[in-house]
């Protein structure tokens, strides 16, 4: 069996003031696996990345990266590894072609294979036509897309992307999420992401871990882990605020969670599509008119709801209206 590329074992950092970041996290990544950190602002994410990536020492627990390890040989795991952090590097007054080429000869490349590189990478990630303007004129898009590039220039095992789409509008999002998944799947590159978007995590990550307040809660596949709820989600609207209030009385005790919207409500309950004429038959026979009805699988949120108690809506509206 191979060994995995990434392989960390109770990690730990704790900041000033007894602040606890991370708390005894442990997971594997295959090498050319598409692996996600699902969580919300906060949780640990960015922390367990810097630690991944050498730029922070673990308070305890150890970390594998490539082969190497952190505390042992972190100048190996950077020649190993390529980083887009949350905030781009990119130099407002230099191009697109200029920055690549200085990346390429600060890895040793002469200036015609550094001239070479920033060529096929411009081309990988669409910016061929825009190489010779400023950086400063780049759009949020495309400055994660050099971003992108520059983190490929010695072409590393594993590429570590901490929320790479964070403020994006929809069509530079989906353009970012393309190059991603290029590189993933064509090219055999390791991918670790960080994101707080439930979208993201779903569309594109082989195996996805819920983290939390610093803790792992879940790992799995997406579809592994919205099986895991076992429950359906049943969607009632109702015509005003008291009809809701009189139904969540009658379905409180009868159901896995339900979640109290104002006129409507979100109930999670085993065999939700079975349940619902019984479910019906209570409203009629309690006066309750109900508009309108859903049911459906549980999503990464519903996941989420289940192992933390709270929903990433937030984050997930922030995708929606970016």
């Amino acid at each position: 069996m191979t060994s995995p590329i990434i392989r960390v074992e109770n990690l730990a950092k704790k900041f000033k003031g007894n602040v606890q970041a991370v708390k005894d996290v442990t997971f594997e990544v295959a090498e050319g696996e598409f692996f996600a950190f699902l969580g919300p602002n906060g949780a640990g994410k960015s922390t367990t990345v810097q630690m991944l990536t050498t730029l922070l020492t673990p308070t305890s627990g150890s970390i594998i990266v490539a082969g190497y390890d952190t505390e042992k040989e972190p100048e190996k795991i950077r020649q190993n590894i390529g980083v887009a952090l949350q905030e781009t590097g990119v130099d407002p007054n230099l191009t697109g072609r200029e920055l690549l080429i200085l990346q390429s000869r600060l890895f040793g490349l002469n200036r015609s294979q550094a001239k070479e590189r920033a060529n096929e990478l411009l081309e990988l990630v669409d910016l061929t036509g825009d190489a010779d303007r400023q950086c400063g004129n780049y759009s949020g898009g495309m400055r994660r897309r050099l971003d992108l590039a520059l983190a490929l220039v010695h072409n590393p095992k594993v590429l570590f992307l901490d929320e790479p789409t964070t403020g994006l509008d929809p069509m530079n999002r989906k353009a970012v999420w393309e190059e991603i998944r290029h590189l993933n799947k064509e090219l055999g590159t390791t991918i670790f992401l960080t994101t707080q978007y439930l979208e993201e995590a779903d569309q594109l990550a082989d195996r996805i871990s819920i983290i939390d307040k610093g803790t792992i809660v879940a790992t799995g596949t997406a579809e592994e882990l919205k099986s895991s709820i076992g429950v359906d989600l049943v969607t009632l609207q109702f015509e005003t605020r008291d009809d809701a209030l009189s139904a969540k009385e009658l379905f409180t005790n009868k159901a896995e969670n339900v979640i109290d919207l104002k006129e409507q409500l979100q109930i999670y309950i085993e065999n939700g599509t079975a349940q619902l004429p019984e479910m019906i038959r209570q409203l009629d026979e309690s006066l309750i008119p109900l508009v309108k009805l859903n049911v459906s699988p549980p999503t990464l949120d519903d996941v989420f709801l289940n192992v933390t108690g709270e929903r990433l809506k937030k984050s997930q509206r922030s995708v929606e209206q970016a």
